[in-house]
């Protein structure tokens, strides 16, 4: 067998990658094939070009869409990373002013003693 461990995150990733990817090239083919049947001029050899242009230019705006997307995802990680930091560091330092305080009262309480 094969010793080296499989990421099943990144394998199952690749599948719905492809899988998309086959999605809107069915897509894109259909939609052609709906845009060329209103269009009864064409010849065969017309109807299939205009059917791979279409399918072609499909597939680039959907390519598009899809990386903005992600770039977008990628945004806001960013911005809900960086709100998390600063709540995180103001919640340390409200615990750290909570036992500073804490230990003050201690301290008075004991020297009151």
């Amino acid at each position: 067998m094969d010793e080296h461990p499989v990421d099943t995150r990144a394998f199952l990733n690749d599948i719905e990658g492809h899988l998309l990817v086959a999605a809107a090239h069915a897509e894109g083919r259909t939609a052609a094939a709906r845009f060329t049947a209103r269009l009864d001029r064409l010849t065969e050899g017309q109807r299939a070009e205009v059917e791979r242009e279409f399918e072609a230019e499909y597939l680039a705006l959907t390519r598009l869409s899809w990386q903005r997307t992600a770039e977008r995802g990628r945004q806001l990680r960013d911005e809900y990373e960086e709100t998390y930091r600063r709540l995180r560091q103001r919640a340390f330092a409200y615990c750290l002013l909570a036992c500073a305080l804490l230990s003050a009262t201690g301290l008075v309480a004991f020297a009151l003693t």
